[in-house]
């Protein structure tokens, strides 16, 4: 015989439970409150004021919702391309897995992150955010960058999408100036 957990705490409630005894049952009716949805061969695409901001792609995805967060786990290899504002392929990045945080509109590659512009400029590190309020990307730890001029690694990332205005804050490297 199964008992929903209304008459479990109906009859639960007849009896005086121990503040330990109480809390299990809202922690198990506050799990309820919480679903899952699972994809396979997935396909994200983040929409801004009408136009294709991101696309996403990974071979699969699960996304958690509870009332105050919302995330989706994504296993790799994933794809990721973002647009300028005419609609035009700006970035891609590559890496083996990504989150994306609804609630505070970010996404964040994790391992082997690899971006690549049109301007042939390429980031490599082991993490990176983007953020769609800023639009920006930002990563905390190590990463190279690669240009047709110059290449330069350190730890502290902060900079555009299209890597045409970016700082390290501990940098190392060779710098060819002019």
């Amino acid at each position: 015989m199964v008992l929903t957990p209304f008459l479990v705490v109906l009859a639960l409630s007849c009896t005086d439970l121990s503040e330990y005894d109480q809390e299990q049952i809202r922690t198990s009716m506050n799990d309820s409150l919480i679903y899952t949805t699972e994809s396979w061969d997935v396909e994200l695409v983040l929409m801004q004021e009408g136009s294709t901001r991101m696309m996403i792609e990974g071979s699969y995805a699960v996304s958690y919702h509870q009332e105050e967060e919302k995330h989706t786990k994504i296993s790799g290899p994933v794809y990721v391309q973002i647009y300028d504002s005419l609609g035009a392929v700006e970035t891609e990045a590559w890496s083996n897995r990504a989150v994306y945080l609804e609630t505070d509109g970010e996404f964040e590659l994790y391992d082997s992150v690899r971006v690549q512009t049109q301007n042939d400029r390429f980031l490599y590190s082991e993490y990176l955010k983007w953020s769609q309020d800023s639009d920006r990307i930002t990563s905390p730890y190590f990463v190279t960058i690669i240009t047709p001029s110059d290449s330069i690694s350190g730890r502290g990332f902060d900079g555009l999408t299209d890597l045409s205005s970016y700082t390290i804050t501990e940098p190392r490297g060779r710098l060819i100036v002019d």
